[in-house]
C-alpha cells in the first residue's frame, strides 16, 4: 500500500468531499470527516490498516469550485503540510454553467479550470509524498446529455494533467459506469451529483484501489 507508517492524508474538493464534515477542522471522533467517502476510507484504513496509524483529514467545503480551492489552498493544504494529498474538484465548475446560466460570475470554464488547477499541481507536488487527481463526475448514463458531455471533458483534464505531473488518478466517471449500467442514477445520486451511501462506497473503493489497498488482507 501507498500509504505508510504514521502519514497523513488530507483530501480536499467540494460538497462530496465535505459531506457534513466538522469545520473548520475536519478530523476526529463523532463524525467529523463527515458521512461521504472520506468517512469510508478513513473506516477501512483503521479497521485493515490500524498498525499503519494513517491521519485521514476531511477539507472539502460545499460548494467550492477550483476557484475556492485556490483561495484557501495556503491555509488548507499547504500549512496543513499533509504527506498524501487527494483533489476531487470540478463538478460545480461545470454544474454553474446549467443550473444557474444567466450568472456567468460563477461559471469556471474549461481553460480557467485547467490553468489553476495545474497551477495547485506545480505548487504541492514538490510537497508532499503522493497526489492523487480524482475526476469530476456526473451520474447520467447517457454520455450525450449536455451536463455529462461538459464532465467528461473536465474529467479529460484531470487524466491529462495527471499524467504530466506523475500523479494518482481516478476515474469516478468510470467507475459510476459501471454501477450505471445496473442501477438507474437516481438510485445512486437523487439529484445525479450527490451520491448516496452506496456512491459514496464506489468512490472510496476506486480511491483505495488506486492506493494499493488490499482487500484480502487479514
Amino acid at each position: 500500500m501507498k500509504l505508510e507508517q504514521g502519514m497523513k492524508f488530507l483530501l480536499i474538493g467540494d460538497s462530496i468531499t465535505d459531506c457534513e464534515r466538522a469545520k473548520p477542522e475536519g478530523e476526529g471522533l463523532f463524525g467529523a470527516l463527515g458521512k461521504g467517502y472520506v468517512a469510508f476510507v478513513d473506516a477501512l484504513l483503521q479497521s485493515v490498516y490500524p498498525e499503519l496509524g494513517i491521519r485521514t483529514v476531511n477539507k472539502g467545503i460545499s460548494g467550492n469550485t477550483v476557484r475556492d480551492l485556490e483561495k484557501r489552498w495556503q491555509e488548507d493544504v499547504v500549512d496543513q503540510q499533509p504527506d498524501y494529498l487527494s483533489i476531487m474538484i470540478g463538478i460545480n465548475d461545470v454544474w454553474r454553467q446549467y443550473d444557474t446560466p444567466f450568472i456567468k460570475d460563477y461559471h469556471v470554464y474549461i481553460d480557467e479550470y485547467k490553468e489553476t488547477l495545474e497551477a495547485l499541481i506545480k505548487k504541492t507536488k514538490p510537497l508532499v509524498t503522493g497526489l492523487v487527481l480524482m475526476t469530476p463526475f456526473y451520474l447520467e448514463s447517457n454520455e450525450k446529455d449536455a451536463m455529462r458531455h461538459t464532465m467528461d471533458q473536465y474529467g479529460e483534464v484531470v487524466k491529462q494533467l495527471a499524467e504530466k505531473y506523475d500523479c494518482l488518478f481516478v476515474d469516478t466517471q468510470e467507475a459510476f459506469n459501471i454501477i450505471l449500467k445496473e442501477l438507474y442514477s437516481a438510485t445512486l445520486a437523487w439529484d445525479r451529483v450527490h451520491p448516496t451511501a452506496t456512491g459514496h462506497m464506489v468512490l472510496a473503493r476506486v480511491l483505495l484501489k488506486e492506493l494499493g489497498f488490499d482487500w484480502n488482507k487479514s
